[in-house]
């Protein structure tokens, strides 16, 4: 009995000092704007500790306002890591029109959506299984006013969304 108490220990600390693959959400764009919602841009960037590539399942992604969850959904099969190097994945998420319409109180006398937009990126380590790797940024996008549309903007694109 105490020696398996004593393996379990061992192969405990072992996984606990196992490197795992890192992600950042480095950037978040607003990519369009179209008929059926608009379209943001994330650049992720993942850094893989191992020698062999590594297959990404799926990525997870919800988008919230003020606590309200307004977009979520998953993208299947996005790539893989490349092996001791650092992956840049762009990850693109919908937000439909009816989503950004409920918006509107968000909106106020600024002109802006401030959000979260969380990603989970899963993967599958060998002996570990499934690993998740979560991630989140918190942002506010700016949205172009009404002259912006019929006249262009004064210097500002009002497309960009800035870190909070």
């Amino acid at each position: 009995m105490d020696l398996l108490e004593k393996a379990k220990n061992y192969v405990s600390d072992k996984m606990a000092n196992v490197p795992v693959p890192e992600a950042t959400i480095a950037d978040v764009d607003l990519k369009g704007f179209g008929l059926d919602g608009i379209t943001l841009l994330s650049k992720v960037s993942v850094s893989n500790p191992y020698g062999v590539p590594i297959p990404i399942g799926e990525i997870g992604y919800t988008v919230k306002s003020k606590e309200r969850v307004i977009a979520s959904g998953t993208i299947p099969d996005p790539g893989s890591l490349k092996a001791s190097a650092s992956t840049q994945l762009d990850v693109t998420v919908k937000v439909p029109h009816s989503a950004a319409i409920s918006l509107i109180r968000d909106i106020s006398g600024d002109w802006d959506i401030d959000y979260c937009l969380e990603l989970g990126l899963i993967i599958d380590l060998p002996v570990v299984g499934n690993f998740t790797i979560p991630m989140s940024y918190d942002g506010e996008m700016k949205l172009p006013t009404v002259s912006d549309l019929f006249f262009g903007s004064s210097g500002e694109t009002g497309d960009k969304v800035e870190v909070k």
